[in-house]
Parts: structure tokens; sequence; C-alpha cells
């Protein structure tokens, strides 16, 4: 089961770093980390996650064992699948995955047989990875970058629970053809209780090491999928979380809440494509959605970490793209899949001296100075030391 206590706060990792970093005991850890860099920019920013790990190994005395995969596009263009089993092999004797990003307009054809994103969504299923989790943190340094007023988003710092596996894009889909000759196409969403109970009791365990405030995002006043989900999380946080407080906000209400007031809301859980949503729109919070990233893990076996952003072919080969949220999501990967917090924190740490010294992506410089996506890596690998 992976750690969840963790906060998501810079300020928060570098009082725990240190309290921390001179009193743990160095214990050597073996690991093996599956990297898939995926189409588009993912190569590119998926390199820099992996040369931040191997500095953590060099520094901390660990030993990391990679093995590159295909997914996505490259991978129906070598294979004629986006998730070869090969890489399905590689990843189930894994510790960890890195992923990069999937897609582009190549594969954008509708009538194709497979796109690139159906491999995301087979990992996902073939892993049980049903948990996404989804930080929205608003640096100090970047408060200026975000396109909302600095007194609105200062000081946010929302972890989203987005359930993975089930919803509209697991749910029975199909198309019909009318006796007039149009076309009628459906998608079903559909949770189980089972499946509302697991994403509901991690976010509240996680709750209970932040502020202890739970918000549950639904449409139950139009869906009956979401009555099940409102009835199953006030049972749940009812029962088995009285110290955690807890409320429900309507999926609507909520896009609007985030823009107004994010800085109001804590651990936030809800469903797949609600959560989808959502987390993009809360990516704009601190300027752009290099700067997030995310892990996707479930009750057991290795998790999957990854950028939040898509695979951005427009700069793809440029050399330009951010890769702070692949960085920081190999910190989540040392955190959650292999319980090195200290290490983690540590680039976390690294990352926000970089940004406090106003190094800035093309993505984060409005038109200002930038640096490219290696020298940013290289920045990052420099305050480590």
């Amino acid at each position: 089961m992976v750690a969840l206590s963790s906060r998501c706060a810079v300020k928060w990792r570098l009082q725990r770093l240190t309290r921390s970093l001179e009193s743990e005991k160095v214990i050597s850890v073996q690991a093996k980390i599956v990297l898939l860099p995926g189409d588009g920019i993912g190569p590119e920013v998926v390199a820099q996650g992996e040369r931040v790990l191997n500095l953590v190994a060099q520094k901390f005395g660990h030993t990391f064992q990679y093995t590159t995969c295909l997914i996505g596009g490259c991978a129906i263009d070598a294979c004629g699948e986006p998730l070869p089993d090969a890489t399905l092999a590689a990843c189930r004797e894994s510790d960890a995955i890195l992923l990069g990003a999937v897609g582009g307009p190549k594969w954008d054809d509708p009538t194709a047989k497979t796109r690139p994103e159906a491999g995301l969504l087979k990992i996902r299923k073939e892993l049980g990875l049903f948990a996404n989790l989804r930080p929205i943190f608003v640096s100090p340094h970047l408060v200026g970058s975000s396109p909302l007023r600095p007194e609105i988003v200062a000081g946010t710092d929302i972890l989203f629970f987005r359930e993975l596996t089930g919803g509209l894009y697991f749910g029975k889909s199909g198309k019909e053809t009318n006796a007039d000759g149009s076309e009628t196409s459906y998608s079903t969403m559909i949770y189980s209780t089972h499946e509302v109970e697991r994403i509901v009791r991690l976010a509240a365990q996680a709750a209970r090491g932040r502020k202890k405030r739970v918000t549950s995002v639904d449409k139950a006043n139009v869906l009956e999928v979401s009555r099940l989900w409102r009835r199953v999380f006030e049972r749940v946080m009812k029962e088995e979380f009285p110290d955690v407080q807890y409320e429900n906000v309507l999926v609507d209400a909520m896009a609007m809440y985030l823009v107004a007031r994010p800085k109001s809301f804590d651990v936030v859980v809800t469903e797949n494509m609600f959560g989808d949503i959502l987390t993009d729109e809360g990516s704009q919070l601190p300027g752009s959605m290099g700067m997030l990233p995310s892990a996707s893990v479930g009750s057991s076996g290795p998790g999957l970490y990854e950028p939040i952003h898509g695979s951005a072919p427009d700069i793809a080969g440029k050399g330009i793209a951010n890769p702070l949220a692949t960085i920081l999501a190999a910190a989540m990967l040392l955190r959650h899949s292999l319980k090195l917090e200290s290490e983690a924190v540590a680039i976390e740490q690294a990352v926000d001296r970089v940004l406090a010294k106003g190094y800035r992506t093309a993505d984060l410089a409005a038109g200002g100075p930038s640096v490219g996506t290696v020298e940013m890596g290289r920045l990052v690998l420099a305050e480590m030391g």
C-alpha cells in the first residue's frame, strides 16, 4: 500500500528534511524501474527524470536498474498495439514505473483500430492502479506566473484523489446505425460500492496527515451513479473517519471554486472523468501543466508516475519542454513506491531552490529569459550537489 501521509507543500517537505536527513540511518535500496518515454516530449522529460534518479542512487547509495519499453503511438508504430505484451510484463516485474506522455496528431485518426491513449487505460486496469494522486501546489516562487490574482492562488495546496479504473472511461460503450442512416453513440458511467469505498478510504487516510478535511465531488443532483457515490462517501466518512471533516460539492460548482477560492480545499476525491477535467483545470493555478506530477497506485504492485501534461507535439524535439513535473514525479516514485522519503524531499528541495533563483522554462517565462529542458535538469542536479 502506498504511503499517503506526506504533505504536498514544499515548506512542509523542507521542514521534514531538516529534521530527518542527519538522523536517518542510510539504507541501501535495490529497485527495478521501468521507463516509458512514450511520444512527443515524453522522451525528453523522462531523460531528465532518469538523470535525477541516477544522482539520488549515487548520493544515497542505492542501485536502480532501468528497463526502457514502448507505450503509446511509438508502440503502435513498432508493434501494432499501444501496450505491447513485453511492456506489460516488464512493468509487472518492476518496483515502479516512470512515464512520459502518449499521443499526437499522427495517431489521431478516429477510424483507427486503436489509439495511443488505449495503452494508458490498459496499463492502469492490468496493474490495478485505481487511485490517481494529483497534487495541485502553487509554489510561492510561481505565484506571479498564475493567470489568477496572487491573493487567490497564494497558499494553494490541494491533493486530488481521482478514481482511475471506473466510470465512463471503462464502462460499456458503442455506436449504432439508425434506420435513417444517422448514428447513435453511447458511453456508460458505472461504479460499484467497492470501487467508491477504496478510493474514499485512501483520500481520508491522506487527509489525516494533512488538514483533516475531504471534499467529494459528484453530480448527485442529476446522475444516479453519483448518488451511489455520495451515499458511500458519507457512510465511509461517518463510520471509519469520524475525526475527518467532509463535504460534498457538485462538479460544476467545483469548476468555479477552483478558480475563485482554490486554497479553501485540502483533499479532494472524485470519479474518473470529473477528476481528469478538474485536475487539468487546476494545473493552470501554478501557471503551467509542466509543474505538476501525478502518481497512479493500487493496493499492491508497482506504481506509475508521470507528469500530468500531454505529449505536446508542437514543441517536441525543440528542447524547450519543462521537465520539472517529471522530475517531481520521480520524487513521488521514491516516496510512494520505494519508501525513500528523504530522497524525495531532496529532489523537491532542489526544484524549489532552482525556482527561487528565478530560472524558468519557456512555459513559465512569459516571454522573458528561459532555459531549455536539459539545462533545467542540470540546474536541479547542481542544487542536489
